[in-house]
């Protein structure tokens, strides 16, 4: 296997390259909050910027735009860091923000003490995403919540507000234990 070029020993053909700097706060500060909070008022304070986003929000400039107890609504920003390599948006990053939507429609239905992980995740890609079709809006909705397993789904739209994949999840609920 070769090294990828690095900017110095890249081809001039690629032209210049180009960047994005990403910065985030200690993961841990929103997990040690989210210990005192319900699921709901954790998302709250992470929307209100009373506790620091997850990295990956940060990473996929992703955030949160509308909260109520089972349903969350989070916008992402598209760019061309995150094409794959036939020049559209890789779908890892739509996957990625139907299992955040589908997680945090779930989390906001939980009391303190309690947190959740996906177990499964469907998805059903309907389109091809450009840096153009953005922001992209994903809605979680929570089918049934539980007290060991919840299912929710999620749906992903493009800035016309075309769908451009859907989900279903099945998320383990579990007491958080407390060192």
């Amino acid at each position: 296997m070769t090294a990828e070029p690095t900017s110095s020993s890249a081809p001039a053909s690629w032209g210049a390259p180009r960047s994005r700097t990403v910065e985030w706060h200690d993961p841990l500060i929103t997990a040690a909050g989210a210990l005192e909070r319900s699921g709901l008022e954790t998302m709250q304070a992470i929307r209100d910027g009373v506790l620091p986003p997850p990295p990956i929000a940060k990473l996929v400039q992703m955030g949160i735009t509308a909260l109520e107890q089972g349903r969350v609504e989070f916008t992402c920003e598209l760019d061309e860091s995150v094409y794959n390599p036939i020049g559209v948006v890789h779908g890892g990053l739509v996957c990625t923000m139907l299992d955040t939507v589908a997680g945090c429609a779930v989390h906001t239905t939980l009391p303190a003490g309690v947190a959740y992980t996906s177990i499964e995740l469907k998805v059903s890609y309907l389109r091809a995403v450009h840096a153009t079709s953005g922001p992209l809006t994903a809605i979680g909705r929570v089918v049934k919540p539980g007290s060991r397993v919840a299912f929710a789904e999620g749906e992903v739209l493009d800035a016309t507000g075309k769908t451009v994949a859907t989900a279903s999840s099945s998320l383990l609920v579990f007491p958080v234990k407390v060192a």
